[in-house]
């Protein structure tokens, strides 16, 4: 019997609960909207995003792809990191974007140097690191 039907790789197209033009290589949570998969920006550093957004088709819909270590991806950097650097979600007027962190939960590591407002060369990489 066929147990994974209906399933997709790679990019999803889907709604969004405010508008997201201009974010593109920010990273997204999924949330309900209406009983279908919809998507929106970070509220919190502690959230989790496993959605990057590609493509802003509409003040409505967006294109996702999904944040996997298997492959690197470019998200816009608030600030600046060396390569090597750990990533953590940016919060307030920046959530979507990563920020240099050395608490919380990290997102990704950078694989190039970065500079503010920088669609960075980043792995998805999860850890929780406490503050000392």
């Amino acid at each position: 019997m066929e147990t994974q039907s209906n399933t997709q790789t790679g990019p999803i197209v889907v709604a969004t609960t405010a508008d997201l033009t201009g974010k593109e290589g920010y990273l997204c949570k999924p949330v309900n909207n209406g009983g279908k998969l919809a998507v929106a920006l970070p509220a919190a550093a502690t959230d989790h995003c496993p959605y990057l957004i590609l493509r802003v088709n509409s003040a409505v819909e967006v294109e996702v792809v999904p944040f996997t270590p298997d492959k690197n991806h470019r998200v816009r950097l608030n600030g600046v990191v060396n390569p090597g650097g750990t990533l953590v979600l940016a919060t307030g007027g920046d959530a979507g974007k990563v920020v240099a962190g050395a608490t919380g939960e990290i997102v990704a590591l950078a694989e190039e140097i970065g500079v503010d407002e920088q669609l960075l060369l980043v792995r998805p990489f999860r850890k929780t690191v406490a503050a000392p």
